[in-house]
């Protein structure tokens, strides 16, 4: 099993590819809690340049909701991670987490159901992206 859903975009701006996630992520109901900016965190922290990478710390607030009241440690691996990145010019991939694959190791039934509607919308939102480039 993955641990990931992934696409990529051509020919469009990164700053572009990172906004339409951000509003596909909205689509399926998430907020985005936290953006970290690779290229420029490596850039001040250790002086490396690094090519165009973003993580976006996606949450749905009912799913996340439920999860915590299904496990308590579970805030261990929440926020949903979605990253953008930009290896080459001109091409973009965006990648989220595969919940389920992640849940794999909470021995939690009610939390697998919910891990299973939070992979569902974020392989919406893959596939919408898709579709859009």
């Amino acid at each position: 099993m993955n641990y990931y859903f992934s696409t990529k975009i051509k020919n469009k701006a990164f700053d572009e590819v990172v906004q339409k996630t951000i509003e596909a992520l909205k689509q399926e109901g998430f907020g985005v809690l936290t953006e970290i900016d690779m290229k420029a965190t490596l850039k001040k922290k250790l002086d490396e340049d690094f090519y165009n990478y973003k993580i976006l710390g996606a949450c749905n607030p009912p799913l996340a909701f439920k999860a915590l009241q299904a496990e308590n440690k579970i805030g261990t691996m929440l926020p949903c991670n979605v990253i953008v990145q930009e290896k080459e010019a001109g091409s973009v991939e965006i990648s989220a987490v595969d919940p389920a694959a992640s849940m794999q190791a909470v021995k939690n039934d009610e939390l697998i159901n919910i891990a299973e509607t939070v992979r569902t919308k974020l392989q919406s939102v893959i596939q919408n992206l898709e579709r859009e480039s």
